[in-house]
Parts: structure tokens; C-alpha cells; sequence
């Protein structure tokens, strides 16, 4: 039967279970949550270890820029293709390959000789990240048939994501700091085998629809599709000419090759993804709502850290404990994420989470070159909370709404689209960051022009000619630098307000409430392989997503 959740053959023993029988499914999700908190770190602990790796390695620039961006390059690219693969052939063994390439790739990262084994073993583990991060959420949308226990879970899941990248630099500070470079992958290794051990003892097996054969074209030309259009964001995000061949031929092949992927779809009798869910207005507007929340926060966060380390003067481990209060509110948010979507419905919550982060964006621009650690930690604790409200109830939104069967195409959509999102806004909100710094630098007394058009590409850049100048002028330059970013960080800021904003007009289309659900197990029907009829409730077949609302 299509979406049947299965146990799997011969691993019903043993397997901690529920009262009523059927795999535990809080169980399940501490061992989902532990992977997700590890794929999660490892898109932002690099960061504090790239100094060390310039100094050991020895890459150029480009193959720095490789090193760090080509696993959520991959990661991005290929989340459709393993979670609609995961749908068919079984979403547990996606995900237990996943862990195994993902720990076999860490190894290989964290002992690498030179920067092109290092770029290939961040490629593998894009690899073994896309593996895991649609299974997880679609293993839990199965395991979790009701919709108030789905929420609860949801809102686990999507605040140990958010911990996962907020502690990345944090804990990548402290291993740095203490070991060698290496070793914000090392620590990869051991959780990787212990949750293949643990991953193929209690997760139960699960898939969708088998009628037809796969698209494996679909699913090539739809992960060329994003890797262009997350090539060429990213290039404009590191700087790149907005119009060049270098951006602007990424994008274009991408959105065409999108489109194609689009019109085969609903060609096909039996599609990677059914594209008639982008017109249920709860599905296709929690997808716009995951892009417009982290397009109007991603970029921002990366400018926050630069404020904190190069205006403030903060140490990377002391920018990472800076952001802790931003981690503690999201974490609370999804934890209390169930109750407040009862209470307030999907609506009213994701709109309530927009309109709350950004005044907390707004407040923030009362930041100056001076520290003010109550004003930044208070901030930061409502734009932890907004945020990740808006994400938690446009995630358990767009899940509920998709059929279970293709639970794995809705978790690949709904993470591409925020991988989107986070390209789109470093690169949109990092533009509007450039044009705001450069004016204040086109004239300095005492700097030659030449010196203040080549501090105008950066403050980092600013800096460093600023170290070549006499005292005065080094002065007058990182002051001017200094001031010019404090002032580009506020027309941000106010940019990613009016972007927040419209995200909170987009979620009015969501529905008013949160349906009670009558997505049951059935049990009398779902069967698991190798267990007897109705002994999987909380693993069955739930009936289709918004059958209640």
C-alpha cells in the first residue's frame, strides 16, 4: 500500500516501542535530531577554521572559495534528487547511506594533504548531507501521523537545525583554538558510526508510491537547476559583478533548466514531485515564507558577525558566544512552537513571527560603533524567537499539507527552498550592504584616493591598507571605514525589515487555524513488513494532509 511505514524485516525486536504497540516516536526523533545537529554545524564551523587552513594548505583564492562554499553548493543541489530517490526506495537506507558517506567524508576532510582533497571531501559531504536532511523530516512527518505530536516534533526539529548553525562557529572557535583545523571534522567521525549503529536498530523504514519508474532525468536536471541558481547568488554574494558570466549564465541556465524540470513534471503520469501541491495555498505559501525568512536573515546574520568581529573586536569564540542568546530564543521557540500554533493557528503565527523579527531588526539599528551588549543580546533574543516561529509554522504547515507518500519531495522543496532563500539573501542583502559602505570612503583627508577605493570594497579590506598608512591617515581611514559599515549595517537592517514585513503579508494566505487532526495510523490497513496487523500506530499510514482543515 502506497505510504505504508514500515518496521523493517527482522528488526521488530528489541525496538523500544510505545504502550500500544509501534516504534517509539520520541525516540525516533532524538536519533533524527542528532543527525540533522551534525549536518547542521557543519555549514558554518568552517568559518573560524579557514584562517588555519590558508596558513596549513596553502590555497589560492578561488580554491578557498570552493573549500568553503561547495558543500552547501552540493548539499542544496541535491536535495530533491535523494529525497524524491528516498520516497522510492526507502527513506531509512537514504539515510543510513547518508550517515555512512558523511563520516567516511569527515575523515578524509579532516586528514587532507592538500586544498584539493579537502574541496572534494567537502563535496562528499554536501553528498551525505542532502542524503540526510530531507530524510529526517520525512521520517518524521511519518512517524508522527498526528498533527499536534507532528508539531511538537517539528518544533524540535527545526530548533536543533538553528542551534546546529548557530553553534557551528562557537564550537569550531573552541577546536581551533585548542586542537588544529582538522578537527571540526573529526568530531564528525564517531556520532556518524553511532548513528548507524543506532539508525539501522530503531529507525523504521518507510516509502511512498512505487507506480512508475523514477525520473532519474527529472532528478538530474532538476539538481543542475539549483546548483546554477545557488552558483550564481553565491558569486554575486562573494562579490562578483551583478551582470557577468560568472552569475548572471549560472542563473540563467538554472531558471531554464528549473522551468524544464517544472513542465516534465506535470507532463509525467508518475512525477518526481506532483506540482498540483504549489496550488494548495497553504503549501506554496509556506514555501515562500521559508524563502523570504532566510533571505531577509541569513545575509544579515553574516553581517552581524563582521560587525562583531572587525567593529566591535571581538574574537571569533567570543562572536559565537555573543550569538548564544539568538540560539536560546529559537531554541524556545520551537520548544513552545506546538502550543503557540493551538493557540494562535498557522496564520497568525508565521505573521506574528515576521512582524516580530523585524522589530527586533529594526531595534537593532540603534547599534553603533560603540558595544552595547544589553541592546545586542536583547535583540538577538527576539529575532531568535520571530525567526524561528515563522520558520516552525511555515515547516509544519507545508508538511501537513503534502500527501504522506511524498512526504520526501515536500521535506526536499521545503529545504531547497531554504538553501535558496540563505543564497539569494546573502547575496541580495550583501549587495545593498556594499552600495550603503562604499560612498563614506570615496573621499578621506589625509588617504591617497587610490588607497580609499580599495578600502571601499570591504572593511576587512579597509583594514588592511589602513596598515600601511602613517598614523594619522591609518587613523582617519579606520575610523572612516569604521563608521561608513555602521551606517551601511543600518540601511540593511531597515532592508530586511521591508522584506520581513512583506513575508508577514504573504502569510496571510495560510489558513486561519490549525485543523484538529484525523491523520490516524491505519493500522487495520498500513502494515508492517513482519509484524502483525495495527502494531505500528504512530508508524501507519496517515490520512491525507489536510483532510481535516
Amino acid at each position: 500500500m502506497s505510504g505504508t511505514t514500515t518496521s523493517g524485516k527482522g528488526r521488530t525486536a528489541g525496538v523500544p516501542r510505545l504502550p500500544g504497540g509501534g516504534v517509539n516516536r520520541w525516540t525516533v526523533l532524538i536519533v533524527l535530531c542528532v543527525s540533522l545537529l551534525f549536518v547542521a554545524l557543519d555549514t558554518t564551523i568552517l568559518y573560524v577554521a579557514v584562517p588555519s587552513v590558508t596558513e596549513d594548505l596553502r590555497p589560492g583564492p578561488v580554491e578557498l572559495l570552493w573549500i568553503v562554499d561547495i558543500y552547501p553548493l552540493i548539499a542544496a543541489s541535491l536535495l530533491i534528487l535523494f529525497g524524491t530517490l528516498g520516497d522510492r526506495v526507502g527513506r531509512r537506507r537514504i539515510l543510513l547511506l547518508g550517515y555512512g558517506l558523511f563520516g567516511l567524508a569527515s575523515a578524509v576532510a579532516a586528514l587532507a594533504p592538500n586544498p584539493q582533497i579537502l574541496m572534494t571531501a567537502r563535496a562528499l559531504l554536501g553528498i551525505g548531507g542532502a542524503m540526510i536532511m530531507p530524510a529526517t523530516l520525512s521520517i518524521l512527518r511519518q512517524v508522527f501521523p498526528d498533527r499536534r505530536e507532528r508539531a511538537v516534533a517539528i518544533g524540535v526539529w527545526s530548533a536543533v537545525a538553528a542551534v546546529g548553525a548557530a553553534v557551528g562557529p562557537v564550537l569550531g572557535g573552541f577546536l581551533v583554538e585548542n586542537f588544529w583545523w582538522g578537527s571540526v571534522f573529526l568530531i564528525n567521525i564517531p556520532m556518524m558510526a553511532a548513528m548507524l549503529l543506532i539508525g539501522r536498530w530503531l529507525l523504521p523504514e518507510s516509502r511512498g508510491e512505487r507506480n512508475g519508474p523514477w525520473d532519474v532525468i527529472g532528478a538530474i536536471v532538476a539538481a543542475l537547476g539549483v546548483l546554477g541558481v545557488v552558483l550564481g547568488v553565491k558569486r554575486i554574494g562573494s562579490g562578483a559583478a551583478l551582470v557577468g558570466p560568472t552569475t548572471l549564465l549560472p542563473i540563467a541556465l538554472g531558471v531554464a533548466l528549473l522551468l524544464l524540470f517544472v513542465r516534465r513534471q506535470r507532463r509525467r503520469t508518475h512525477p518526481l514531485i506532483d506540482m498540483r501541491l504549489f496550488a494548495r495555498p497553504a503549501f506554496g505559501t509556506s514555501v515562500g515564507c521559508i524563502v523570504l525568512a532566510m533571505l531577509a536573515l541569513v545575509g544579515l546574520q553574516l553581517i552581524a558577525v563582521q560587525y562583531l568581529q572587525l567593529v566591535l573586536g571581538l574574537s571569533p569564540l567570543e562572536t559565537g558566544l555573543r550569538m548564544l542568546p539568538l540560539v536560546f530564543a529559537a531554541m524556545a521557540a520551537g520548544l513552545t512552537g506546538s502550543k503557540l500554533l493551538q493557540a494562535l493557528g498557522p496564520r497568525a503565527m508565521v505573521s506574528f513571527g515576521f512582524v516580530l523579527t523585524a522589530a527586533a531588526v529594526l531595534c537593532l539599528t540603534a547599534m553603533t560603533s560603540h558595544d552595547r551588549p544589553w541592546l545586542l543580546s536583547g535583540g538577538f533574543v527576539l529575532l531568535g524567537f520571530g525567526f524561528q516561529s515563522t520558520l516552525f509554522g511555515a515547516y509544519e504547515s507545508m508538511l501537513s499539507e503534502a500527501p504522506a507518500e511524498q512526504s520526501g519531495g515536500a521535506a526536499a522543496i521545503g529545504e531547497t527552498s531554504y538553501q535558496l532563500g540563505a543564497g539569494i539573501g546573502v547575496a541580495l542583502l550583501g549587495s545593498v550592504m556594499n552600495a550603503a559602505y562604499a560612498p563614506g570612503l570615496t573621499h578621506v583627508d589625509g588617504v591617497p584616493a587610490k588607497t580609499s577605493a580599495s578600502a571601499a570594497h570591504s572593511l576587512g579590506e579597509a583594514y588592511k591598507v589602513a596598515a600601511g598608512l602613517g598614523e594619522s591617515a591609518k587613523e582617519a581611514l579606520r575610523i572612516a571605514a569604521r563608521d561608513s559599515f555602521v551606517r551601511g549595517l543600518h540601511i540593511t537592517l531597515v532592508a530586511s525589515a521591508v522584506l520581513l514585513l512583506v513575508g508577514a503579508g504573504i502569510a496571510l494566505r495560510l489558513p486561519r487555524r490549525a485543523a484538529e487532526s484525523t491523520e490516524r495510523a491505519e493500522g487495520d490497513t498500513g502494515t508492517a513488513e513482519g509484524a502483525p496487523a495495527g502494531a505500528g500506530r504512530g508508524t501507519g499510514e496517515p490520512a491525507p494532509a489536510g483532510s481535516g482543515r
